[in-house]
């Protein structure tokens, strides 16, 4: 059972590249058109050239924390402003109680 776990690696990288770059927007694909990187990660999956190389060079990343992070949802005890109005709620309370 052990013999097959680097097949089974090697194949789970193989659709998680593929899966990648059919996900990933044309303008931040670097290098090749996604189409040209496409053909490369199916044709040279098996030895792990293409997806390695889509991962390491095809892609533009983004730092971690920023970009799509910057604007997200704050859980409620972590927001100034929704813990703030606890604050008022309690005081309008004891003003109308």
């Amino acid at each position: 059972m052990l013999r097959y776990l680097p097949l089974l690696l090697m194949l789970a990288l193989w659709i998680y590249a593929f899966v990648d770059c059919l996900n990933t927007p044309e303008e931040e694909v670097r290098g090749l058109p996604k189409v040209a990187w496409v053909i490369v990660i199916l044709l040279f999956g098996e030895v792990l050239v293409g997806p390695v190389a889509w991962l390491v060079a095809g892609k533009k990343r983004r730092p971690a924390g920023s970009g799509a992070g910057a604007g997200r949802w704050v859980a409620p005890d972590d927001n100034p402003e929704f813990l703030k109005s606890l604050g008022e709620d309690g005081k309008q309370r004891d003003a109308d109680g």
